[in-house]
């Protein structure tokens, strides 16, 4: 099912989200709606708090085209164990704000920790595209957007669009 993507200024963005005390079905059909979402809007990485859910929930596929098949990853209570003293600097996005992107600098290489689907312990390097939106990711669960790595003014610039944009949709 798909879900409805929250808008930012919306003030679910900015809350810590708890960590999970269990895995259950409800959770991963959560995860399956939020694949789904993350898919149709369409972007790389989704975070439940962006669905309205404050659970350590995210989900990611940074495979981008047709060359090679989609690597959905579904992440519970991820926690990101160490970074890259490496720099890396990407244009990004985020289904919170539509159509606003902005250079952020992040490490370059992150190694991050979580619990799959079955309950698994899992522990992967990523650097790259997956390093920054593990990253992004893992940021929106602690109330954090991409936004907040800007200058006040750009973005405070931002915001307003936002703002404009919501009550745009909010009149037709």
């Amino acid at each position: 099912m798909k879900r409805k993507i929250l808008l930012h200024p919306d003030p679910r963005l900015k809350k810590v989200c708890a960590p999970l005390p269990d895995l259950n079905d409800e959770l991963r059909a959560l995860a399956d709606d939020m694949l789904q979402t993350m898919y149709e809007a369409p972007g790389v990485g989704l975070a439940a708090p962006q669905v309205g859910i404050l659970q350590r929930l995210v989900v990611m596929d940074c495979i981008k085209g047709d060359t090679e098949a989609p690597r959905p990853m579904v992440m519970f209570n991820p926690e990101i164990v160490s970074a890259s003293d490496e720099l890396n600097v990407y244009e990004e996005g985020c289904l919170s704000l539509p159509d606003q992107y902005a250079d952020v600098t992040r490490p370059a290489e992150v190694e991050v920790r979580w619990m799959d689907r079955d309950g698994n312990a899992q522990q992967q390097v990523f650097d790259g595209l997956w390093a920054t939106c593990a990253q992004h990711e893992i940021d929106h669960l602690d109330g954090k957007l991409f936004i907040d790595y800007l200058k006040p003014l750009k973005r405070q610039m931002m915001t307003r669009k936002m703002v404009k944009m919501k009550r745009e949709l909010a009149r037709s």
